[in-house]
């Protein structure tokens, strides 16, 4: 980011004097409200490049990762086994008569 102004040259701008000029010492509070905004801004816009650049590491980081689906920690087994116990729950005597 390319800026014509940081804290130093404002601080250290000259302004000539006219004849009905205006009241030095009220230009330079307002500078220096200017300059302490100044590096606020430019304090905040490092933070966020910081933290652009660490996301941007981690979304490369997370793409490289291959992608996996969750376990649900059941088996074909397993779900046979829930299906067999349901079967006997729900149709119980059922069953067993037809055998």
């Amino acid at each position: 980011m390319n800026t014509k102004l940081d804290a130093k040259i404002i601080l250290e701008k000259e302004f000539k004097k006219g004849m009905r000029g205006y009241d030095v010492q009220e230009v330079d509070l307002f500078l220096d409200d200017v300059i302490q905004d100044y590096q606020s801004f430019k304090t905040k816009i490092s933070e966020l490049e910081t933290e652009i650049t660490t996301l941007t590491e981690q979304l490369d980081e997370a793409k490289k990762r291959p992608v996996t689906p969750p376990n649900t920690g059941s088996t074909n087994f397993d779900i046979l086994k829930r299906i067999s116990n349901l079967e006997k729950h729900v149709f119980g005597s059922k069953l067993q008569d037809q055998e």
